[in-house]
């Protein structure tokens, strides 16, 4: 090709190689949709936060932030597990939930409202039911940053579109619950108090009405603890020694399948 030729056709392909990529971004950004919630306190938790979806296909990236949790047991950061709850009410349990009347909404009580685990927000690995329950992949301490991407199975995506996936974040300080609450055990693990699975936090998904995610578009990521304030020296948080690593028998996950105890498996 004479070399004027080639210097007069260049730029047109530069240009048209950047319509193919715009294109493509644009096309991109029309078959993704972003959800959003604020997380409001549940069992007087104090405690607040949000979570942003962004869905395309299967593939989801969720940013989540959250403060002023119950912040360490027995010296180590206090581990939180976080689910997109699916398949009930899609709403967040009012007071009336707390049908035993002993000033706690357990997880099964909150069920009926907000359903059985569809995703678990895990930090690694499983992002399964099965792994609802494993305190080693919970968000820690009192106020943390969650950001990953991973492939949603189709049943949270279905709960998403219909507006009903709600998610939940576990964990309770027990010296905030009445003497009732305090001495109960969990419902879903009797060998954990009742404070360690009852929800702390809750709020409904519902389409975005932003164009983008603030501070832009999450990694691959970890959960981070940012402070560790409102720690408490209860003794019933005596649960939780040694460690920010319990992860719970495949025998007790298993159990959390049954019809009472369809919120956290």
């Amino acid at each position: 090709m004479h070399k004027k030729s080639a210097l007069l056709i260049a730029p047109v392909l530069a240009l048209a190689a950047l319509s193919m990529s715009a294109g493509a971004a644009m096309a991109h950004a029309e078959d993704t949709t972003t959800y959003e919630t604020s997380l409001g306190a549940i069992n007087g938790s104090n405690a607040t936060g949000s979570v942003w979806i962004s869905l395309h296909g299967d593939q989801a990236t969720v940013t989540q932030e959250v403060s002023g949790l119950a912040a360490t047991f027995d010296g180590a950061p206090y581990p939180h597990v976080q689910h997109i709850h699916i398949d009930a009410a899609g709403v967040c349990p009012a007071p009336a939930a707390d049908t035993n009347g002993d000033g706690v909404i357990s997880t099964t009580e909150g069920a009926p409202s907000y359903g059985k685990i569809g995703t678990t927000l895990s930090t690694s690995g499983d992002t399964s039911d099965k792994a609802g329950l494993d305190l080693a992949v919970g968000g820690m301490g009192a106020s943390y940053k969650y950001e990953r991407t991973f492939t949603m199975n189709a049943a949270t995506i279905a709960s998403l579109k219909a507006g009903k996936a709600v998610v939940v974040v576990h964990g309770l300080d027990p010296a905030t619950l009445s003497a009732a609450g305090q001495a109960a055990k969990s419902d879903l693990v009797p060998s954990l108090p009742l404070a360690a699975t009852s929800p702390a936090l809750c709020g409904t998904l519902a389409v975005s009405q932003m164009a983008a995610m603030p501070g832009g578009a999450p990694g691959t990521g970890v959960t981070t603890q940012l402070e560790s304030s409102n720690a408490s020296s209860a003794p019933e948080v005596a649960w939780f020694a040694g460690g920010g690593a319990l992860v719970l028998a495949a025998g007790a996950a298993l159990a959390m399948n049954r019809k009472k105890t369809i919120a956290v498996k």
